[in-house]
């Protein structure tokens, strides 16, 4: 797969990425797969993981400043 902004190749990895969910509530999604550009850091997400990603958002307590959870399938 290649990167969509300069063309190198994207590489599979596990990671950790914050969400910005409201104005003041952040969430850190840990050990996140990712396909992550060895050029420019340039991330995506397969279509499966966002769903799972936007599920776990949905629930997230907005009351919270920051809350960290782990990604599970």
């Amino acid at each position: 797969m290649k990167c969509h902004i300069c063309g190198s190749k994207m590489n599979s990895k596990i990671t950790d990425l914050p969400f910005k969910v409201t104005e003041t509530t952040i969430v850190i999604i840990k050990s996140l797969p990712v396909y992550q550009c060895g050029g420019c850091g340039e991330y995506i997400l397969d279509d499966p993981v966002m769903e799972r990603v936007e599920q776990i958002l949905e629930r997230v307590n907005t009351e919270a400043e920051l809350e960290i959870i782990k990604y599970a399938a």
